[in-house]
């Protein structure tokens, strides 16, 4: 009986102690950044000669969630429903990422913001993806917003693990001076031991000067909770809501603009959700800025889809849409288009929202 008891007890110690293991590793050497970060040297890089911006001018701004150059057309996720955790090989990342960086490109875009931009992570081959997606060196920020050296698969621990994660937000700025970059750390809603493999929210700011007054443009760079209860995204949008008024209040422009994982206004009733068992948004609240400022978003096209399977465009059944990213434009910044640019899903499981917009002079 006691060799019997040791034959069963062996593997079940041996899985808490190496469980035990990881999670004292993992707590040790966790990602713990600070309230405000300045982005360090190599990280802000200053390419060719840059102007500043001019009150009056009109820009086109870019946001793209591009879902790591990993999550493509053919891609699932096991946090959506689906059944994988690294959904392409090293191939076809870089077939997305060429995709990704032709359309970008495509956009004529003065202003790029990027989500889920990955710097060396295992789910995509320790690729920088920074240089691939920046081919022209324009002024460019990172900001870390996940990073840990092993991510477990939460439903099966350590089988198909996620590996490494070096993951965050870029900012491109196509020919304009940016004076400097500041990560802006989010509220986390994990404790632990959740929080240690998690992501770590925050904004990447950049201040742009504008030419002639002491005014900047202030450009927010974000990407919200996704898989939280609802309360992270609350309280993550509160604290966004306050920095761009608290910037505006400084005679400041404002543009933030990302991957909110909020419905936006009205969308809803275009795209009902059918499958909230898989994942379920938040809903952005049209009150949630005061008068005069404004929500960019375009209901025509969907900015994201469901990864509980492959895409397929023809099962209505089976595949599920959002429109979950967009822009806030403060009082003195003109909107005058906004259109989701329908990439069909091949490259990313988001399509890119570009704007034109308008400094106001007075």
């Amino acid at each position: 009986m006691k060799r019997i008891a040791k034959i069963l007890l062996t593997p079940i110690l041996t899985v808490t102690i190496g469980t035990g293991g990881l999670l004292g590793w993992l707590t040790a050497v966790e990602y713990k950044p600070a309230p405000v970060e300045a982005i360090k040297q190599g990280a802000l890089v200053s390419g060719k000669d840059m102007h500043k911006l001019r009150p009056g001018q009109a820009l086109t701004v870019l946001s793209w969630n591009i879902g790591y150059g990993g999550l493509g057309k053919d891609s699932d996720f096991f946090m959506d429903g689906g059944k994988n955790t690294k959904s392409a090989d090293k191939e076809q990342v870089r077939a997305y990422l060429d995709g990704i960086s032709n359309s970008i490109r495509d956009s004529d875009a003065d202003l790029v913001l990027l989500q889920e931009v990955d710097a060396n992570s295992s789910r995509t081959y320790g690729i920088d993806q920074r240089s691939l997606l920046n081919v022209e060196e324009d002024s460019a920020a990172f900001a870390l917003n996940y990073a840990c050296p092993f991510v477990p698969n939460p439903s099966t621990l350590i089988i198909r693990p996620l590996g490494k994660i070096n993951s965050g937000l870029y900012t491109i700025a196509d020919d304009l001076t940016v004076d400097r970059s500041e990560r802006i750390a989010l509220p986390c809603p994990f404790s632990w031991p959740l929080r240690i493999a998690n992501l770590k929210r925050c904004l990447l700011v950049s201040y742009l000067p504008v030419e002639g007054s002491d005014r900047q443009l202030v450009l927010v760079n974000l990407h919200l909770e996704a898989y939280d209860d609802g309360e992270g995204k609350i309280a993550q949008t509160n604290q966004l809501r306050d920095f761009i008024e608290s910037e505006y209040a400084k005679g400041n422009y404002v543009i933030a603009g990302g991957d909110f994982n909020q419905v936006f206004p009205g969308s809803l009733e275009v795209y009902p959700n059918m499958h909230e068992e898989n994942w379920k948004p938040g809903v952005l609240d049209e009150a949630l800025l005061p008068e005069g400022w404004t929500l960019a978003y375009d209901l025509s096209t969907p900015t994201c889809r469901l990864l509980n399977q492959p895409y397929d465009p023809g099962d209505t059944a089976g595949t599920q849409h959002y429109v979950i990213d967009g822009l806030i434009l403060s009082p003195n910044v003109q909107l005058k288009s906004v259109e989701t640019l329908d990439e069909g899903f091949v490259n990313s499981d988001h399509n890119p929202v570009r704007v034109q917009v308008v400094l106001q002079a007075s």
